[in-house]
């Protein structure tokens, strides 16, 4: 049975084989470029770091060696009235204990005050902690813990998330983590009446000890 097609139709459909027919060109080539969005800050990348994790409402502290890590952590610790403490990573915790930090229960994940995690990476003009499933800290530590502390060193700044995937493909020669997540602040949503709420996906507040490297 022959179909009819009136004029504007067929006048659409003209237009369309035309258009296919012919290559587009790219209406912004200067998109195409290899260099980055984002020019590398002016500033230290601690500093630059500091300031993008603090407007995400992460709280910062730096700490120039390992004894002011465990005087500050202790501090916060004692201010917040944090007991339950949970703590996977054994090399880390070892240096927890090792400074006066040992006057804590080192909990389950599932009673915990906090959760003290290491890092892969922090991504300083996005002001991320990338963590990974390869550390001890594993897939949950960071996420199910009502607090998140997560200890770091000024060597472990990056500045950018191309620059953090690189280092990781370097570290793990190809064969990368099966989770690397990055995470900005404490978790937020503004599903619920467009109101914004924390800590319903994950963690309500996330420090950040930052410690000079040797």
């Amino acid at each position: 049975m022959a179909i009819n097609i009136s004029p504007a139709r067929e006048n659409i459909f003209k237009k369309i084989r035309q258009a296919l027919s012919q290559s587009t060109p790219l209406p912004f080539p200067a998109s195409e470029a290899t260099s980055g969005f984002f020019q590398p800050s002016q500033q230290e990348l601690e500093i630059e770091f500091a300031e993008q994790f603090s407007k995400l409402q992460g709280k910062f502290v730096f700490c120039l060696n390992e004894q002011e890590l465990a005087s500050q952590l202790t501090n916060v610790a004692a201010n917040l009235k944090w007991k339950n403490i949970y703590c996977v990573d054994t090399e880390l915790r070892s240096k927890l204990k090792a400074n006066l930090f040992d006057n804590f229960d080192y909990a389950d994940l599932a009673t915990c005050d906090v959760s003290i995690t290491d890092c892969e990476l922090l991504v300083a003009r996005t002001g991320s902690l990338v963590v990974s499933a390869a550390s001890q800290s594993g897939r949950t530590t960071s996420v199910y813990a009502p607090i998140h502390v997560c200890i770091a060193y000024t060597d472990q700044l990056v500045y950018d998330i191309k620059d953090a995937l690189v280092k990781l493909k370097e570290k793990y020669k190809g064969n990368l983590p099966s989770l690397i997540s990055f995470a900005s602040g404490p978790s937020r949503t503004a599903d619920i009446e467009k109101t914004l709420v924390t800590g319903v996906h994950g963690p309500k507040e996330v420090y950040c000890f930052l410690v000079q490297s040797e």
